[in-house]
């Protein structure tokens, strides 16, 4: 039987496409049993209000899909949808289809791991890349080394480091000599703690109301049960996305020829235009956007380069 579609349009490489095969993520996590029920149509399905359910659901898919047999985050941390993080894996590989890496390993900076890892988990796993996951909260970078001390899988791929100046993105992580194909970043997109409290409460009305056209009750849930929780530097910092983005722009170009592309997801579409504006005024010579579909919401992968690919893949002539 299957459950709830996680998400439309998904990358033709995501494994994640069509409906959740519940029994089948059962026999790899019994513990998921407890949280399924059926739909009115009869389809097996989770209640998505209940954290708990999608914690396991997490860990029955990871275990099924990329063998991770032990993964957990810290209570109230932000807890992703796989299928739409894998996306944005699957469309920054593409970015580097183009270009020849040789045989050195594919070197990939995940800014703001979290707890949950989760791009170095699927990257490291479907690609072979080699991550350094960095993070400014103490608690992300514990759990995510947790992880990593977990799976064995994941031992010689990924390393755990803490940024300790929530003013910088690249600073204090990149070395003199590290060189890197690709920076990943999923941005705080909330300009308060305000803003963002009353993005989970309309998010909790729409799920709500959601789950009453299915005919399932939601039986008193409250904003820290729900599955998109997070802490305040996941879900907002002051100036919101688009400060973020833009601080992380001018930053990167003083790192222009240690990485071959820089990208980050953007929530909001109307930050594009001031971002390509800014883009052009440190010099990028490649910028390209391209957007996700994401359930119903569309979202938007950013990328842009200092150098153009005849000087990534000939490097002694800079």
């Amino acid at each position: 039987m299957s459950g709830k579609r996680p998400v439309a349009q998904l990358h033709p490489r995501n494994i994640h496409q069509g409906r959740y095969n519940i029994d089948d993520l059962c026999s790899i996590r019994p513990e998921l049993k407890a949280f399924v029920k059926a739909n009115p149509r009869g389809d097996k399905t989770i209640d998505f209000s209940d954290s708990q359910a999608v914690v396991c659901l997490n860990q029955a898919l990871l275990k099924r899909h990329y063998q991770i047999q032990h993964w957990s985050i810290p209570s109230d941390y932000l807890c992703p949808p796989i299928p739409g993080r894998a996306d944005y894996v699957h469309y920054a590989a593409d970015l580097l289809g183009s270009v020849n890496l040789g045989r050195a390993p594919v070197k990939v900076l995940d800014i703001g791991t979290g707890a949950n890892l989760i791009y170095p988990i699927i990257g490291s796993q479907v690609y072979g890349w080699h991550f350094v996951a960095s993070d400014i909260d103490p608690v992300s970078v514990e759990s995510a080394q947790n992880i990593v001390n977990s799976n064995s899988n994941l031992t010689d791929k990924v390393d755990v480091v803490r940024q300790n100046n929530s003013q910088h993105f690249f600073k204090n992580i990149i070395e003199k000599t590290d060189r890197f194909a690709l920076t990943l970043c999923n941005p705080p997109f909330h300009a308060s703690k305000r803003d963002a409290e009353t993005g989970t409460v309309r998010k909790w009305k729409n799920l709500k109301k959601s789950a009453a056209k299915r005919g399932s009750q939601m039986h008193g849930a409250s904003k820290k049960q729900l599955n998109f929780g997070g802490q305040s530097n996941e879900l907002w910092c002051d100036g919101g996305e688009i400060r973020f983005l833009k601080d992380m722009v001018k930053e990167s170009a003083e790192f222009a020829r240690q990485v071959f592309w820089f990208t980050s997801l953007v929530s909001k579409k109307d930050n594009i235009a001031p971002l390509r504006k800014v883009l052009t005024e440190v010099g990028a010579k490649q910028v390209k956007v391209r957007a996700m579909s994401q359930g119903q919401k569309v979202s938007h992968m950013l990328a842009w380069s200092f150098m153009t690919v005849e000087e990534h893949r000939h490097p002694e002539s800079l």
